[in-house]
């Protein structure tokens, strides 16, 4: 078509088939390894994934995968790999076909080298091992294999698919260091859809995994965070009383709020992760279609009974901080609040006293007014004694007598004129 296409039509598109499943056939095993760094996962060099997953290829002489690679799928020898490369974790599966004689033998993962492993950029996360038959025409014989192959106290057994096959798996670690799942499927099953199983399996145990990675976290900070609740409530109680120090008060709660927000940003990461592989966990679950075999807890009840018990503690440190969180900043706002009503009142007295202090000088300032209109009279009379002196005899008037008509005149003109003055300086 003479239209130009998005840069991104066909990366989208792939991306829909990026990861498909295996097309195993029964009867066969899997051995499913998870690699992760132990920090900052997220951010870690990828490209040591790589060369760990082409220095397996190599020895193999199998072809490598494209640089920007995030899945591979490859014949090796006499199995088959899948690599898969996630945003914290990288996992490796070999599938054999072929017919075990003794289940769960230790054996199988030969086929990843020890020296190969001891060179992982990161450590083991979790690590499976899935067998995959034909089910047994009795159910009873089915039930004899799992009670011998799995801890019966955590045992999940149930039917999958439309009962076109049965999974059975205890969530324990074996004796070789490894987690056991086992498959039963029924004539009919295809391939594909054997395929689709294990790969649900696979998944169900490497989300759980992850998610159950912020329980230590959460309980590391639980202890933290209880001394913390503690000194906030101290101090929100100081706050319905006389505040000594406001400024030593209000500096705790901002240390405490400091604190909290510092938890809360080393948390928010892992926390938010552990919702969204939590609902990994359920959603593959669920698209199994379960169905109770022989009156034995299904994994779903599993998870329920087990698991989810863990996911709520997680959610409640969570709630809790950002919960202990909002309150230390609600109560330095309060007390910002307290302090500037304390403040203001302080100001308010302060005013009230210079408003004081203005009057009383106003009014020693009219009463110093009133003594300089007498100084200055007095002077300005004294002058004019002098002018009028020589006057007195033509006149026939006593000096004195001159002095004294003198003095109301000159009185009210230095009133009049400092009036004027003080009127000119007000306005």
């Amino acid at each position: 078509m003479p239209l130009k296409d998005h840069p991104l039509r066909y990366q989208l598109a792939n991306e829909l088939h990026a990861r498909p499943f295996p097309t195993l056939v029964s009867p066969g095993q899997a051995v499913y390894l998870a690699i992760k760094q132990p920090k900052n996962s997220a951010k870690r060099d990828r490209g040591l994934d790589r060369a760990h997953l082409l220095a397996l290829l190599d020895r193999f002489g199998a072809q490598h995968p494209s640089p920007d690679a995030t899945h591979y799928f490859a014949k090796l020898g006499r199995f088959h790999l899948k690599w898969e490369s996630h945003t914290e974790f990288v996992t490796y599966t070999a599938f054999m076909e072929n017919a075990v004689d003794r289940p769960f033998d230790p054996a199988a993962w030969d086929v990843f080298p020890e020296d190969w492993l001891e060179e992982a950029p990161g450590v083991r996360l979790t690590s499976a091992h899935i067998r995959f038959a034909k089910a047994p025409a009795a159910e009873r014989e089915i039930s004899e294999q799992i009670n011998e192959w799995f801890v019966p106290e955590s045992l999940a057994a149930s039917h999958v698919l439309d009962k076109t096959a049965i999974v059975a798996g205890d969530f324990r670690i074996d004796s070789a260091g490894h987690m056991r799942f086992a498959v039963f499927t029924q004539d009919g099953t295809g391939n594909r859809r054997i395929g689709r199983i294990v790969q649900r399996i696979c998944e169900i145990e490497t989300y759980k995994t992850m998610s159950m990675l912020s329980l230590p976290r959460a309980r590391a900070i639980s202890h933290r965070m209880g001394e913390i609740d503690a000194s906030l409530s101290g101090l929100i109680n100081d706050l319905t009383g006389d505040l000594a120090k406001p400024d030593e008060t209000l500096d705790a709660l901002l240390g405490a709020a400091a604190e909290l927000e510092q938890l809360q940003t080393e948390s928010s990461f892992r926390f938010g992760a552990t919702r969204a592989y939590e609902a990994l966990v359920n959603q593959r679950i669920e698209v199994l279609r379960e169905e109770r075999f022989q009156g034995r807890q299904t994994f779903g009840e599993f998870m329920m009974r087990r698991f989810d018990p863990a996911m709520r503690t997680v959610k409640a440190t969570e709630r809790r901080l950002q919960g202990m969180t909002d309150r230390a900043i609600r109560a330095g706002d309060l007390l910002r609040t307290r302090v500037d009503v304390d403040r203001s009142a302080q100001n308010q007295q302060l005013l009230e006293s210079m408003d004081a202090r203005s009057d009383l000088q106003l009014r020693l300032q009219k009463t110093v007014e009133g003594l300089s209109i007498v100084a200055i009279s007095y002077y300005a009379v004294s002058l004019m004694a002098y002018l009028l002196a020589p006057l007195a005899e033509p006149l026939g008037v006593e000096k004195t007598l001159l002095t004294a008509l003198a003095v109301i005149p000159v009185v009210a003109v230095v009133w009049l004129s400092l009036r004027a003055i003080r009127r000119s300086i007000e306005k």
